[in-house]
């Protein structure tokens, strides 16, 4: 499966294939933020945590240009955002023992627009692998 939008990746922590990835999920999260996966998926993860036989795998719509800025943050820009976002969200795969993390890479307004089907197909796709 290819991504649709510039940016967008696939992440698998232990260096499986894409493929290996999708085959052995056995529970899927889809947020909106990055760090909503981890706060509204928590029983989810943890059920899959050092499991063989169960297995998480996270999706991430947007890409973190909108997220909130203070502190550290307060100067950084949109694109900057983005990048902080997605080493975040890998870390948390990655200590998480995530089956795979797909990061979709839109913008907010992309997934607001109620006329773009786009969204919705592309999760749709992922939900059948």
């Amino acid at each position: 499966m290819k991504l649709v939008n510039k940016g967008a990746e696939f992440f698998v922590p232990d260096g499986k294939t894409t493929e290996e990835s999708f085959a052995r999920t056995t529970c899927m999260a889809i947020s909106a933020h990055q760090d909503d996966i981890e706060l509204m998926a928590y029983d989810g993860i943890l059920k899959c945590f050092g499991s063989d036989d169960n297995w998480f795998y996270a999706v991430v719509v947007t890409n973190g240009a909108g997220s909130p800025r203070a502190d550290l943050y307060e100067k950084y820009t949109d694109e900057e955002m983005i990048t902080v976002r997605k080493v975040e969200q890998k870390k948390a795969a990655y200590i998480g023992e995530y089956s795979g993390l797909a990061l979709l890479n839109y913008p907010s307004s992309a997934i607001k627009d109620p006329k773009n089907e786009q969204v919705v197909e592309e999760l749709r796709e992922l939900i059948q692998k």
